[in-house]
């Protein structure tokens, strides 16, 4: 399946492919004024097409960061995490995803906080494993590397995967309508199993999500899946895990996987956590050189925003 021509639909922005089914770099926006609502409108056209857009050189401020995702909807914040640490950051709509201490040194990678960052280099979506899951992503660069050390972001197309799917795997899936429990327990004992040993993610909250859905912004069938997902739900362990295997492994394959490399500090990324999913390549470098990274987290306001959660605003976070 491939996407038609990127710039038809657009007169206020210009879009460039970066795959043949989604991702797309933008261009033409200018963020130092606040953006006109056909702008906007058009930005939300494509990110509902694309999944994930890049925006070169923003220049954007933190709070410039903050006032462009609240066009996207209302925020989430860093609050849970604050029981683990001091926020090095102003604002707490802004996760620090970064490699940087409190006093401006590079982190342990050996440290608490460290180990857990391990979970960053899963293919996952945002939030999954709180009731309210993330809708958009919106990660801003504000220190990188040196060039050539890697550390882009990849991400994958769950809409396509789903068109894609093996005819008897697509008829189990819409036959049974699963659930998945999602938990960032599990993602971050999968990542760094000696550390997190001692854990057991059945000890804690879940978030419950179909694993088939609509995605209503592109009405087009969708595959919510993440390294977060512990268990499909009335399935013995063994098939399970079998089943949540086949079905990750089918999404992340090479075809429906993009890489976006971070060129300079105010390169910005968005993408919609609802039809996508996305994970940190390399990260050897974080070693040596500090990487600060900035994300705010639109909260989804579709139907399917709350999965089969109760409502509640409590939330899960690790060190």
């Amino acid at each position: 399946m491939r996407l038609p021509s990127a710039n038809s639909p657009f007169t206020h922005i210009a879009v460039q492919e970066l795959h043949p089914t989604f991702a797309a770099e933008v261009s033409g926006v200018d963020f130092s004024k606040p953006l006109s609502e056909e702008v906007f409108a058009e930005i939300h056209s494509a990110i509902t097409k694309y999944g994930v857009l890049v925006f070169r050189d923003t220049a954007l401020t933190d709070e410039n960061h903050i006032d462009f995702a609240r066009k996207f909807g209302e925020l989430d914040d860093i609050t849970p995490y604050l029981a683990f640490r001091k926020n090095r950051l102003k604002h707490n709509e802004l996760f620090d995803v970064s490699n940087v201490e409190l006093d401006g040194s590079v982190l342990d990678p050996e440290s608490p906080r460290g180990q857990s960052n391990k979970g960053n280099g899963l293919f996952h979506v945002d939030s999954s494993f709180n009731p309210r899951r993330a809708g958009y992503s919106l990660l801003l660069s504000h220190e990188l590397p040196p060039r050539g050390m890697g550390g882009a972001t990849a991400f994958a197309d769950t809409r396509t995967a789903f068109d894609e799917l093996p005819a008897d795997l697509k008829q189990e899936l819409l036959s049974n309508d699963y659930i998945a429990a999602h938990s960032i327990y599990h993602s971050r004992k999968l990542a760094s199993p000696e550390f997190f040993a001692d854990l057991n993610p059945l000890e804690y909250p879940m978030g419950r999500h179909k694993l088939v859905q609509r995605h209503e912004p592109s009405d087009r069938m969708n595959l919510y899946v993440a390294a977060h997902v512990h268990h499909i739900e009335g399935l013995e362990p063994g098939r399970s895990q079998e089943l949540v295997s086949r079905v990750f492994s089918h999404c992340t394959q090479d075809k429906y996987v993009t890489q976006v490399q971070w060129n300079n500090p105010g390169d910005l990324v968005v993408w919609d956590n609802t039809c996508v999913m996305h994970r940190s390549v390399g990260g050897a470098f974080l070693q040596h050189y500090r990487r600060d990274m900035r994300r705010a987290t639109v909260h989804d306001s579709s139907p399917s925003a709350w999965g089969l959660n109760e409502r509640t605003n409590v939330r899960q976070a690790l060190p």
